[in-house]
């Protein structure tokens, strides 16, 4: 029988202001191809939030293994999502991860899936052997293109089923109402596209999602766990799905293929949990390449 644990962590960036020995602590452990691309971003913003979302999956692996934290290794696959690296002796566990940030808020959702000493000839059952997926978004609920709402929605209206549309432009939303709507799907869409990866191409508008309206997406009340999906007019019951509200203008998604979780909410962590002393923090290239990092410009 194979056993499954599920994560949700949330990371707030809001409050952190990294000094030069915290960055370093912070990219000492990371893989260069890693920091390659973390200096291509513009700002220090997405920078540091790349940055959460890599310590985030290490912090994962290293938690569901015997691999120390500085230790984990990551390559991507061909779909472009990366995968732990595991060491040909260790035992072969399945660990399913998926990281988004938006904001302020970096996100992790994780399964861990183990085979139970003495199982071997237990019934297998499609749920157990069927490989489990996970795919997470946060979007921050609010409109802030350059067009007005409405040119805005008559673009974006291509994206989505009839049926979304509908809900989300029903004549009861108000204009707040609406762009929380249109949030939740495109945040639902977000998670199972990344759940199948990066490089395939799905028209979005074959994928429609019924949310849950058995109560009202809040704080207290998230997960809704009842929405359901339609991919091409067929149902997607290998799929089950949860929506989040971290804060009132913040809303997330999981896209869990295989898997049902028991309910629950995000951990939120802090950034001293991510960190871990480690010579190689006093390098010079690291502390330069931090030095350069810190010198980004910050969003407006």
């Amino acid at each position: 029988m194979v056993q499954h644990k599920c994560t949700r962590w949330a990371i707030d960036l809001a409050s952190w202001h990294p000094t030069l020995p915290q960055l370093a602590q912070a990219v000492a452990v990371i893989q260069s191809e890693e920091c390659e691309r973390l200096m291509k971003f513009v700002f220090l913003d997405d920078f540091l939030s790349s940055l959460v979302g890599r310590l985030l999956m290490r912090k994962f692996v290293s938690a569901h293994s015997d691999v120390d934290y500085k230790d984990v290794r990551f390559a991507r696959d061909a779909r472009g999502k990366p995968y732990w690296l595991q060491a040909e002796d260790k035992c072969r566990k399945q660990l399913s991860f998926n990281v988004s940030h938006q904001g302020k808020f970096v996100l992790l959702a994780g399964i861990s899936s183990e085979t139970e000493m003495g199982a071997a000839d237990a019934a297998p059952t499609t749920n157990t052997t069927s490989k489990v997926g996970v795919g997470v978004d946060v979007m921050k609920i609010e409109y802030s293109g350059g067009k007005n709402l409405a040119d805005f929605f008559r673009i974006m209206k291509r994206k989505f089923s009839d049926s979304e549309w509908r809900y989300i432009r029903h004549p009861q939303h108000n204009e707040a109402d609406q762009v929380k709507a249109f949030m939740r799907h495109w945040c639902l869409k977000e998670a199972y596209v990344k759940e199948l990866g990066v490089g395939i191409t799905v028209d979005l508008q074959k994928i429609s999602f019924t949310v849950d309206t058995t109560r009202e997406l809040d704080v207290v009340t998230s997960p809704l766990t009842g929405t359901t999906l339609r991919c091409n007019d067929l149902p997607e019951n290998d799929f089950h799905f949860e929506e989040h509200l971290l804060q009132p203008k913040y809303c997330a998604a999981i896209a869990f293929k295989n898997y049902k979780p028991e309910f629950g909410k995000f951990e939120f962590l802090n950034i001293e949990q991510l960190l871990v002393a480690t010579e190689k923090a006093s390098d010079v290239e690291i502390v330069e390449y931090c030095r350069k990092a810190l010198n980004k410009r910050r969003k407006a």
